[in-house]
């Protein structure tokens, strides 16, 4: 599942075919500056190409315009920056996790769903302090996440069950979250929303190691490496190998 982070000739069938097993909700989690950004919207980009004849594969880029500009992207080589492809990618933005609540209440009116949503940088949305007076709770951060997923979660299921039935390929969230320490802060939080989780560490050569932590009931049928190697060069992003799990 690591392939679908990024441009490789050998994953477009592989994508294809095994995106209906792949788990509804995602987690990818990594200290700064580590490339998350650069990694979602690789997989944005692979999303959105699995069908260029048909307007049904589009994605929504949900992140926070000031922080995108200052940090954009940074794109495997050989993608075209003109690409129809990326016209497919629907850019959202919004200042807290208020934004990100009304986008998915309003999930279910979409006559079109997405094939993905993505939410870069989702715990940051959460302002501490905001929180805590809204809720009247010191752990009112930790409440409007949970809060939060559960909405996100009944959106995607529900948008599943109609796909379904109309025997299309399912809608994927995708969320990152940043990393301070040896483990995401909100781990435990996370783990009771989501099963797939993908973890990023610094291999302490300038390289970094996207490990995935999905496990095996939920991985499903999907297999694929476990794990793959990659670093940011020359404003590019760059796979260097894939790893077997023994590796």
């Amino acid at each position: 599942m690591v392939e679908r982070f990024f441009s490789t000739t050998k994953q477009r069938y592989q994508i294809d075919v095994d995106q209906q097993h792949d788990p509804s909700i995602m987690l990818l989690s990594g200290p700064p500056s580590c490339g998350k950004t650069s990694l979602l919207f690789q997989f944005a980009i692979n999303i959105a190409s699995q069908n260029i004849s048909s307007n049904a594969h589009y994605v929504v880029f949900i992140t926070n315009q000031r922080k995108l500009e200052c940090k954009p992207p940074y794109l495997s080589q050989g993608i075209d920056p003109s690409s129809d492809v990326l016209g497919r990618i629907q850019m959202k933005y919004v200042e807290d996790d208020e934004g990100i609540k009304k986008y998915f209440a309003s999930f279910h009116l979409h006559q079109n769903f997405p094939s993905a949503v993505i939410v870069d940088d989702f715990g940051d949305f959460f302002n501490e302090s905001t929180c805590q007076e809204r809720y009247g709770n010191q752990r009112g951060r930790d409440l409007a996440i949970v809060r939060t997923l559960a909405l996100c979660q009944n959106a995607i299921t529900h948008a599943n069950e109609r796909l379904e039935l109309e025997l299309q390929f399912p809608c994927k969230l995708l969320l990152s979250d940043t990393q301070h320490g040896d483990t995401p802060r909100l781990l435990f939080i996370y783990k009771r929303w989501i099963t797939s989780i993908f973890t990023i560490k610094g291999d302490g050569m300038g390289s970094f190691l996207l490990r995935n932590n999905t496990t095996s009931s939920s991985q499903g049928e999907s297999g694929g490496k476990e794990a793959a190697k990659y670093s940011i060069a020359l404003q590019y992003l760059v796979l260097e190998d894939f790893l077997d799990e023994a590796e």
